[in-house]
């Protein structure tokens, strides 16, 4: 039996995990494109899927943010 209870919260997609990569652990065509630095920060879904790659971690929030997501740390 399927039943709703409003008492609990229900699952939000809008949440995103802002966590550090280190460069070394990319695909060599990736480590390519990021240059000089040795650690990115990867916009992830709670499912693990990388949305995005992004220089700092002020730009992953401020692109989660710019795209109707709510970033949080993930260490």
């Amino acid at each position: 039996m399927n039943m709703n209870f409003n008492a609990l919260p229900q699952r939000d997609d809008s949440i995103v995990y802002v966590r550090p990569v280190a460069v070394a652990d990319l695909p060599d065509e990736v480590r390519e494109q990021v240059g000089e630095l040795s650690t990115v920060y990867s916009v992830n879904r709670p499912d693990g899927e990388r949305l995005a790659l992004v220089a700092d971690r002020h730009m992953a929030f401020e692109l989660a943010r710019q795209n109707d997501l709510a970033p949080v740390n993930a260490h």
